[in-house]
């Protein structure tokens, strides 16, 4: 009967994130398969190709919800809900909490909670996605996978879960996703050039796939690859190559510096387009007061400025 129990719980713990009871003692860090099988189909179903093939069109959407996701995640999950590194009105706050679901990349709540975590214990032996701790592939996807790091700790973000609508996208956060793969295949049935199923596999499956990963090297690459400019108590590295692939995440040196800026790329030639687009937002009253970085903290140490780039 406990067999059984568990397995109807499995459908909806899925649909209900709020409703998961992680196991205790050494369960906790060991993959849960009925919790992470979602996660283990969406993989699976980029070889969706093979079978339902191409078209520009299908690719074009992929790419473009990539970097339009990929903004979400860093100017929404991370620079706003993560660091209250700029201001917002409620009703936009929502849209934006949204836009970040649509990455697949969990609730807001919970994403930022994590977030907040890591920050204070950064690359500690408390840091659940730390490579130096845990080495890369448990950084880069395997702590999701551990039943301990599913439930939304709210206690770290009170100032967000005051608000019902964000609670509630944080609880049902298969919702806007599922919502977003479906307007996917109406609209590739619909559109000459393409087909519905070409859409839903390059739009939705291999363009949230390739934005989980890109997001994950932060936790990862970025803490491995990279110049240290200045010396912080983590191994956080800046890396150009990765604010290519995050849309500007990737001065993570930088952003440990003073994790409140509203921009990570400290100086005028570190690419960061979530900065640029955050700034022409502000321009039109979507977002104010846009927390900017003091100048004595973009001044290194002598000897972190002398060290050579690795």
């Amino acid at each position: 009967m406990t067999v059984l129990r568990r397995a109807l719980s499995v459908p909806v713990v899925w649909l209900d994130s709020w409703s998961y009871s992680p196991p205790s003692g050494d369960r906790a860090m060991r993959v849960d398969w009925g919790r992470v099988t979602p996660f283990i189909i969406l993989h699976v179903l980029c070889l969706g190709p093979i079978w339902v093939g191409w078209s520009p069109i299908a690719v074009a959407v992929a790419v473009a919800l990539y970097f339009f996701r990929a903004f979400a995640i860093t100017a929404f999950y991370h620079r706003l809900f993560s660091h209250r590194a700029y201001e917002t009105s409620r009703p936009m706050q929502f849209v934006f909490a949204v836009l970040g679901a649509s990455a697949v990349q969990r609730g807001p709540l919970w994403w930022a909670a994590h977030h907040r975590l890591h920050h204070r214990r950064s690359d500690e032996p408390d840091d659940v996605h730390s490579p130096r701790q845990h080495g890369f592939w448990w950084s880069q996807i395997g702590w999701i996978t551990a039943p301990a790091n599913f439930p939304t700790r709210l206690d770290v973000v009170p100032d967000l879960a005051r608000y019902p609508e964000l609670r509630w996208l944080d609880r049902f956060d298969t919702v806007v996703p599922a919502a977003l793969a479906g307007s996917l295949y109406l609209l590739g049935a619909w559109l000459p050039g393409t087909t519905g199923p070409q859409m839903l596999v390059w739009g939705f499956f291999i363009s949230t796939v390739a934005l989980l990963h890109g997001t994950s090297f932060i936790n990862s690459l970025a803490h491995r690859i990279g110049r240290r400019r200045y010396e912080t108590r983590d191994d956080s590295r800046n890396s150009l190559f990765l604010a290519i692939v995050t849309v500007g995440e990737g001065w993570h040196n930088n952003h440990h510096r003073y994790p409140v800026a509203a921009r990570q790329g400290f100086f005028w030639w570190e690419f960061d387009p979530t900065w640029y687009a955050l700034v022409v937002m502000s321009w039109f009253g979507l977002v104010r007061n846009l927390r900017p970085v003091p100048a004595f903290l973009k001044k290194p140490p002598a000897a972190a400025a002398a060290s050579p780039p690795t």
